[in-house]
């Protein structure tokens, strides 16, 4: 496979907040479409990843990228996992950061650290170069009630640019399925990040 440039590389953050289907079908939907996915996993993900959806994901990357490429039935080369610490990869840097990033789902904590431009895990650190390189950056949160402070939080990162985008499907679509609710969100995700699809009917339509 050539080798991408950051235009046709997405960043995909998995933290320890629930609904974890969420970030799972959008890795699928890109990988489907031939994009090339840096995937970051918290601990805490790995975890809500077995509660919810009965993945029992490994502790290394290489086991997780075999793992998912098997489970999505991809082809070797456009899935890359690196492990929350691994500050030798490409979203640690500026020089080589991907054109976009999506932390879905996440977590309140992880929303804080960024609003506040910590830096102790990976997520952490490729977002706060998202922001200094002024590229797109999406936050799936689901957290409910959301506490002043998430409000907070949610509107200082607005300010700088990030979009901020609740986990919160709609039913205008008519969903028959759980799947059709989680699709919902992620062709929104997919719309914020630039990427086009056709996984949900929309408004109209």
């Amino acid at each position: 496979m050539a080798e991408q440039s950051p235009q046709d590389r997405i960043c995909v953050a998995m933290t320890g907040a629930s609904g974890a289907a969420y970030g799972m079908r959008l890795v699928e939907v890109l990988l489907t479409a031939g994009i090339q996915v840096y995937l970051l996993i918290s601990d805490a993900a790995r975890v809500v990843c077995k509660e919810e959806l009965g993945l029992d994901l490994p502790e290394k990357p290489e086991g997780i990228t075999r793992l998912l490429n098997t489970h999505f039935g991809t082809e070797p080369g456009l899935l890359s996992v690196y492990a929350p610490h691994d500050w030798y990869s490409p979203v640690a840097s500026g020089s080589n950061a991907p054109r976009a990033m999506v932390i879905c789902p996440c977590s309140g904590g992880t929303l804080a650290a960024i609003a506040h431009g910590l830096s102790d895990n990976l997520t952490e650190r490729a977002a706060d170069v998202m922001l200094k390189e002024c590229r797109k950056l999406v936050l799936v949160p689901r957290e409910s009630p959301v506490s002043t402070i998430h409000l907070e939080n949610m509107l200082s990162l607005a300010r700088m640019g990030v979009r901020i985008l609740p986990a919160s499907p709609g039913f205008y679509h008519r969903p028959q399925r759980i799947e059709d609710l989680v699709d919902f969100m992620v062709a929104r995700v997919l719309d914020q990040i630039g990427v086009p699809n056709q996984i949900g009917r929309r408004w109209g339509e």
